[in-house]
């Protein structure tokens, strides 16, 4: 069981948490809605390729990576969304599209969205497509040392918010 190993390493560390399950479910807004979760407190992992190195953006539910940030904040054209079959190896414990956002555990860099890191809690999927855990953001980045940046945005947007990106005519 996937959920294992991330519980086990959780329980080692000391750390409260709350685990919570759910009918199946795949997209990280879908999962966010069953567990009464806020889309901007639920996280979601995505695989991105830097210079050909796989690692772990993390960003709210109702985020988009933007690409061309975190090429600039890396200084490289060569940022891309890794597909199934290149990441799926190196999450032999998790169901595809359901790896928590532990890249400590799965030996990769984790870059967080600011915006995510500016919540209380955070939730995300426990390996599988039914059972998510949340617990404080702050022994979250304790435990992971994740990096933060900006470099997401609002999927549904209206202008004025802050945290939208609007195009400029």
């Amino acid at each position: 069981m996937p959920v294992k190993k991330l519980k086990a390493f959780l329980d080692e560390k000391k750390v409260k948490y709350v685990t919570i399950k759910h009918s199946n479910a795949y997209t990280s807004q879908e999962i966010a809605a069953k567990t009464h979760v806020s889309g901007k407190e639920f996280a979601k992992t995505v695989i991105v390729k830097i210079d050909g190195k796989m690692a772990m953006a993390v960003l709210p539910a109702s985020y988009q990576v933007d690409f061309k940030q975190l090429e600039e904040i890396f200084g490289t054209p060569k940022v891309a969304l890794a597909t199934e079959a290149e990441f799926n190896r190196f999450f032999p414990d998790c169901e595809v599209g359901a790896m928590p956002p532990f890249g400590n555990l799965y030996d990769m860099d984790v870059f967080v969205a600011e915006t995510l890191a500016e919540d209380e809690n955070i939730s995300f999927n426990a390996g599988n497509h039914t059972e998510i855990i949340q617990l404080k953001y702050e022994d979250f980045s304790r435990l992971v040392e994740p990096r933060v940046f900006k470099f997401s945005w609002k999927t549904v947007s209206f202008p004025g918010d802050p945290s939208e990106r609007w195009a400029v005519n």
